[in-house]
C-alpha cells in the first residue's frame, strides 16, 4: 500500500497504477452535482473559483453532519459518473483529480491520461471509516447547498483505490 501526500508530486502520479491500493493525506475539497454547476456558472461568467484548481483534488461527497468530536459525519463517496459532463473542463483547467465512486466516462478517462491526472476510487458502504479520516472540515463556499456545500478537507490516511492512473489505464477495463 503506496502513503501519498497532497500535493501530488510528478513522480508520486508517475508512480501509480491503475489497481494500487493508496492511502492519502493532505486537502481534498468536496464537490456534488450542485455545486459543480455553481464552479461552473462561475467559470463561465469568467469570476474566480473558491479554490485553486492547480492540483487540487475534489472528493465527489456530501458529509452527514459531524457528531461532538469529530470534523464530519459519515462521508461516503457519490457515484463519479453524475460529474462526467464537469470533469473534462476541469482537469484541463488543473484539477489535479477525482475521489470517487463507480466507473466514469470514457470522456472523463481520456481527459485524466490528457493532463496525467488520476481518478481514485472510494469505497461505497464506507462512509464512516473515510468520516474518521477527516481530521478538520470547513466550508469554503456555496453554504446554502447544506451537505452539498463545497468543503476543504484535512484528511489522514483515506484509504483509497487507483481507478484510472495517469495514462488512462482503469480497473473498470473488461477483458474477455
Amino acid at each position: 500500500m503506496k502513503e501519498l501526500t497532497l500535493p501530488l508530486k510528478e513522480a508520486d502520479l508517475k508512480s501509480l497504477h491503475a489497481g494500487d491500493a493508496v492511502l492519502l493525506s493532505g486537502t481534498i475539497y468536496t464537490a456534488r452535482d450542485c455545486a459543480h454547476k455553481r464552479l461552473f456558472e462561475l467559470l463561465d461568467a469568467d469570476m474566480p473559483l473558491p479554490f485553486d484548481l492547480k492540483g487540487a483534488f475534489i472528493y465527489y461527497a456530501g458529509p452527514c453532519p459531524a457528531p461532538a468530536g469529530k470534523a464530519v459525519g459519515s462521508c461516503g463517496p457519490t457515484t463519479s459518473a453524475r460529474m462526467n459532463s464537469f470533469a473534462p473542463r476541469l482537469l484541463d483547467l488543473g484539477l489535479g483529480g477525482m475521489i470517487g465512486k463507480g466507473e466514469m466516462s470514457e470522456e472523463v478517462r481520456a481527459a485524466i491520461a490528457r493532463n496525467g491526472s488520476v481518478y481514485f476510487a472510494a469505497i461505497g458502504g464506507a462512509g464512516a471509516l473515510y468520516g474518521n479520516a477527516v481530521k478538520k472540515s470547513e466550508v469554503v463556499a456555496f453554504a446554502d447547498l447544506l451537505s452539498e456545500a463545497v468543503r476543504r478537507f484535512e484528511i489522514e490516511k483515506f484509504p483509497l483505490i487507483v481507478a484510472i492512473d495517469p495514462e488512462g489505464h482503469s480497473i473498470y477495463d473488461r477483458k474477455n
